[in-house]
């Protein structure tokens, strides 16, 4: 019995030793966000060292299922750098994406795969978690499309179960194009021009399975919003959020989260925040910027209420509901972490 009691009473010792460590080691500090989904602010999350490993800036981020977080920058002195959820950088790979921009991950037979786009040089490249090159798509040159390569500026992908590739071409034409798993382009929508199904900015896309029949979420970020398009490119909806010119959509769960990178125009600079949408596509919280007021079921303008972030580019949200946070032009820094408050 004396035994049975002192390991009882060593496994709660234990237990409760790891639990204040774990509590120690998170940020303590101002609280941020509304409605419940509420953060503490960690701005040294990286371990790395900037004059070993430096970033230009960083634009997105992923992390596989090992737990492994990739952050994509355009400096060519490392474009990928891969950190362990800690903070500590394990390896780093690439040198020729002087404008990378958009880092997706996709699933295929078991294994992932990073798709990365490149403004810069008009390319969209698929390559191994290790950084072998497996595809490159390059401009479509062709009637109603593209007449030369410099018009095509692709900022992000998505890819389906099926291996269709969804290009946003948000800083050229403005088309969302369609490429099959091999590179063959298959139709696009979208384009540059006035009325609904036009983009302007079509910055970020993703695929929105949280519906059953999955959808298409692109980003208008001119316009403040996001636009949701069946698969096959016919405009569904638009989930407007004034004040916010948003960038890629991510979803974890049922929320949108989506970083701001300038409000309430896009001319303001240093203005960015994060903004969190529910599965009802209302906005339940913004971290670093107002809070969401809805008044006859319209959104009043957002805007950026707290100086925690300058140009936030992206958002990526691990499993224990932390948000990492890249940005650009924002002095080189490494990406922040926004630890969630239970």
């Amino acid at each position: 019995m004396r035994r049975r009691h002192f390991l009882r009473n060593a496994a709660t010792l234990t237990a409760g030793f790891h639990i204040a460590t774990d509590l120690m080691a998170r940020p303590k500090g101002p609280v941020y966000g509304h409605n419940g989904m509420l953060y503490t602010l960690d701005t040294r999350w990286s371990k790395a060292d900037p004059l070993k490993n430096p970033v230009n800036d960083c634009h997105e981020m992923v992390q596989d299922v090992r737990g492994n977080i990739y952050l994509l920058t355009n400096e060519t002195k490392n474009n990928i750098l891969v950190f362990n959820r800690s903070g500590k950088l394990l390896r780093t790979w690439g040198h020729d994406f002087p404008g990378g921009h958009g880092l997706s991950l996709a699933d295929e037979n078991g294994e992932q795969f990073l798709f990365i786009t490149d403004t810069a040089k008009h390319q969209v490249y698929k390559a191994t978690l290790d950084g072998r090159i497996l595809l490159t798509i390059d401009a479509p040159i062709g009637p109603g499309l593209y007449k030369e390569a410099k018009e095509f500026v692709p900022t992000e992908t998505a890819v389906d179960s099926n291996g269709d590739i969804y290009i946003a071409d948000g800083y050229g034409q403005q088309h969302v194009l369609v490429y099959d798993a091999k590179g063959n382009l298959k139709h696009h929508f979208g384009g540059r021009g006035e009325g609904d199904k036009h983009l302007d900015n079509a910055h970020g896309i993703c695929i929105d399975r949280r519906g059953g029949t999955p959808t298409l979420l692109v980003t208008d970020r001119t316009r403040n919003c996001f636009k949701r398009f069946s698969l096959s490119g016919e405009l569904l909806g638009i989930i407007r959020i004034p004040g916010a010119c948003v960038c890629r959509p991510v979803i974890r769960g049922g929320h949108i989260y989506a970083a701001v990178l300038r409000s309430p125009v896009i001319g303001n600079e240093r203005s960015g925040f994060v903004t969190i949408l529910d599965k009802d596509d209302r906005v339940v919280s913004n971290i670093g910027g107002t809070e969401p007021v809805y008044a006859d079921g319209q959104l009043k303008p957002l805007a950026q209420a707290e100086k925690i972030l300058v140009h936030p580019h992206d958002v990526m949200v691990d499993r224990d509901e932390d948000l990492y946070v890249a940005q650009w032009a924002s002095g080189k820094v490494y990406p922040y972490k926004f630890n969630r408050k239970a």
